[in-house]
């Protein structure tokens, strides 16, 4: 208690620096070179072992989730799919994709092959693919989840305002070039009750310019804008996990956080396509602040899933097993095993 009550008094700058602390990414990759130096040797050893933990948990829960990431159920050939396992590490593309998929791939036999697609992906590929994101409707079977830029995406935090002590607008800053986000930005960039700003120089519109601000500046409103960018909101996880609410339109990608399991106006506010409807919604909850405290509990009831790093790690490698077994390439898959 004692510690909750210090925390609702740090000072702006403090609540900056930890969060800025938390998202360092020079413990990130200092603890992945340091995982290098262990021979593969160990890591193939240790994969029954984490996989026999599987009886700590909800077995039920975690074969929902491996089988919505990973929908493979008819085998296809080895030969579709384009880099071993081995040669990962000199894949060209973002080190952060490398370094998250070397994570759990290194469990397995680095003669295995897969296919990837890293970077903002919005497409299903015709063979077996593991991507960080992919559409959410239609036939994405090909498309296989994995926990990928987790740094960048996976970030959630402890909120000590309460949404009644908080502003009634909607903040918004974001990178602006992509038509959808220009057309928002000219449709409510002077409405009082937004606070919306564009923090780049290179595109969009130089009067809608405005500097960046903190996380925890963000976190004094009580409703923060969540558009997709080239594929999913990356602010979208850590608002869920706060005492404000993410407003947004119906998303159209999802990563690991299951965006398309997403309920509207029950995990988030709700906002037409065309951004009609943005002001009477915001109002609607300005004036309704039970119901708004109902969206904000749900929401961090869904955050809930994904706060058990050994949990994580066991849905991780079962999506790959269950990718290795449809692609061909073992007969192990534990969780076909328990069927």
């Amino acid at each position: 208690m004692a510690h909750q009550k210090l925390a609702v008094h740090l000072p702006m700058f403090l609540r900056d620096v930890i969060h800025k602390i938390r998202r360092n990414k020079i413990f990130y990759y200092a603890n992945y070179y340091l995982q290098l130096v262990v021979p593969s040797q160990f890591y193939k050893r240790a994969l029954s072992g984490k996989l026999a933990r599987l009886s700590k948990f909800d077995i039920a829960d975690i074969r929902k989730r491996v089988d919505y990431y990973n929908k493979l159920n008819e085998f296809s050939s080895v030969r579709d799919l384009n880099s071993y396992l081995k040669d990962i590490q000199g894949i060209e593309s973002n080190s952060a994709y490398r370094v998250d998929t070397i994570k759990y791939s290194r469990y397995f036999n680095p003669h295995f092959k897969a296919n990837f697609l890293f970077g903002d992906v919005t497409i299903v590929a015709d063979k077996p693919s593991i991507q960080k994101s992919r559409p959410i409707h239609g036939d994405n079977t090909n498309a296989v989840i994995l926990k990928l830029d987790r740094k960048r995406h996976f970030f959630f935090l402890k909120d000590h305002k309460k949404f009644s002590e908080k502003k009634d607008m909607l903040i918004g800053r974001a990178y602006i070039s992509q038509p959808h986000r220009m057309r928002f930005m000219e449709m409510y960039f002077n409405n009082p009750l937004c606070d919306l700003g564009q923090v780049n120089t290179n595109s969009g519109n130089l009067e809608w310019l405005k500097p960046r601000i903190s996380i925890a500046a963000h976190l004094d409103y009580k409703f923060i804008l969540s558009l997709e960018g080239n594929d999913v909101a990356t602010n979208l996880k850590w608002i869920m996990s706060s005492n404000s609410i993410a407003v947004m339109p119906k998303p159209k990608y999802e990563t690991w956080f299951m965006e398309g399991t997403l309920i509207p106006d029950f995990h988030y506010i709700q906002i037409k396509d065309d951004y009609s409807d943005l002001a009477e919604r915001l109002q609607y909850y300005i004036d309704h602040p039970e119901e708004a405290q109902k969206i904000i509990n749900n929401a961090q009831q869904y955050i809930k899933q994904f706060l058990n790093p050994e949990q994580e790690d066991l849905i991780s490698l079962l999506v790959l097993q269950k990718y290795f077994y449809y692609t061909s390439q073992t007969n192990d898959y534990l969780l076909k095993d328990l069927l």
